[in-house]
């Protein structure tokens, strides 16, 4: 199965988050099939803390990815927050 999830990176205590397509059976940091986003939890000030493809992840949800929990959050804050700066 075809899942959308978050990749960790960063240095120790300072983590990054890329958003991922991957297959469900690789690791969690490994080998993916597409970088649709990122989240950064940290950012600061004028930093951008998400940044989401929208048309990649509905063209991967129509292909029968499934989003993790997380994922699905971020998603719906992304377009939340798109929304209201229009």
């Amino acid at each position: 199965m075809v899942i959308i999830r978050l990749a960790r990176g960063g240095a120790k205590k300072r983590p990054f988050y890329n958003m991922v397509v991957a297959d469900s059976r690789d690791s969690r940091d490994g080998r993916f099939i597409e970088r649709v986003g990122f989240y950064n939890p940290r950012a600061t000030g004028g930093e951008e803390s998400l940044r989401i493809h929208l048309d990649r992840v509905m063209y991967w949800k129509s292909k029968g990815a499934q989003l993790s929990e997380t994922a699905t959050r971020l998603v719906k804050q992304f377009t939340q927050n798109t929304q209201n700066n229009q």
